[in-house]
């Protein structure tokens, strides 16, 4: 489809509007298809995939929930960090449920690994590796994560990291939860669906300018940056320190996941090596700026910055792994 995407504007410009045939306009051809394409696949992407776990959340009984996180040992980590990779939130949304539930005394453990796999796991980010990349690096991606979202929460806990909590108190949700079951799930099917899509679309309404300048620079890069040795030999799989100097990268340059993706996934098809791309993505999405200073108003500084060096680590493990496999 994106071929054919880019044939039709090579039809515009050189039949329709005469344009004369140049590697500019090759280029520029070459990124207004890759524009069009990746947009319209997000934005199906998106809206389906927040749709379905919306219509899901509906029906889950909040109480149930909160037992799964007090599970012993390790198996309460499991289900938060199972809970952040079926959720698709943002950072607007994970902060809050985070407060929420150490508010609500769950185990600082769990909390945590909810925290770590929350944006990273992030449906929709697995999603877009999927259609991106294919599904088994998808799959490789998710397993890595929720690994290390499970050990690092399980290790924080051990550690005592608890203490390093400050007191911080949040209203209640947009919606009415009666013992522990939304009000909503009374509702008739059609109008579960239709509440389902709003919550689709209203997640993607606020981002569509960061979703356009990501795809944008993406097209660019697909479409003018060459693909040679020199990207290889500073960012390819060659390059030892290239995967911690992107997980670094990453956090100014991120946004949010539906911008960095396709940043990414346009270095890789120019050279840059899986594991590098990879470590970008984590980076940004799990140490992203405006998250990390909402989480300053929670936790004291040394939690702070060990959690951020806990992203730091899953980011670069993660990208080497990827360099490893691949």
């Amino acid at each position: 489809m994106q071929e054919n995407i880019i044939l039709a504007f090579k039809i515009l410009f050189y039949h329709t509007l005469g344009v004369v045939p140049t590697p500019f306009y090759e280029a520029l051809t070459k990124s207004l298809g890759n524009f069009v394409f990746i947009t319209l696949e997000l934005f199906v992407l998106f809206i389906a995939i927040t749709a379905i776990i919306e219509f899901i959340m509906i029906h889950v009984n909040q109480n149930k929930l909160k037992k799964l996180f007090e599970g012993k040992g390790i198996l309460g980590n499991i289900a938060a960090a199972t809970f952040g990779a079926v959720t698709p939130f943002c950072a607007c949304s994970t902060i809050p449920m985070t407060v929420g539930f150490l508010n609500a005394k769950l185990p600082f453990g769990s909390v945590m690994s909810f925290l770590i796999s929350s944006p990273l796991l992030n449906p929709i980010i697995v999603a877009m590796l999927a259609a991106t990349v294919g599904v088994k690096n998808a799959a490789i991606y998710f397993s890595l994560s929720f690994v290390l979202a499970v050990a690092f929460g399980y290790l924080l806990q051990k550690f005592g990291f608890a203490k390093h909590v400050k007191t911080v108190k949040i209203s209640g949700g947009g919606h009415s939860i009666s013992n522990g079951i939304d009000t909503r799930k009374s509702l008739p099917l059609g109008q579960k669906v239709s509440i389902s899509l709003k919550a689709g679309w209203d997640s993607l309404r606020p981002i569509l300018p960061y979703l356009f300048v990501g795809v944008a620079i993406g097209a660019g890069i697909y479409g003018y940056l060459p693909k040679g040795e020199t990207i290889a030999q500073y960012a390819g799989e060659g390059n030892i320190f290239a995967v911690p100097i992107a997980s670094v990268v990453g956090i100014p340059l991120y946004i949010r996941a539906e911008t960095a993706i396709p940043i990414a996934m346009s270095l890789i098809s120019k050279g840059v090596g899986m594991g590098t791309s990879i470590a970008l993505i984590i980076g940004g999405a799990g140490m992203a700026i405006p998250e990390m200073t909402m989480l300053a108003k929670i936790f004291k500084r040394k939690l702070l910055i060990t959690f951020i060096g806990v992203i730091f680590l899953v980011a670069v493990i993660t990208g080497y792994a990827f360099n490893i496999i691949m």
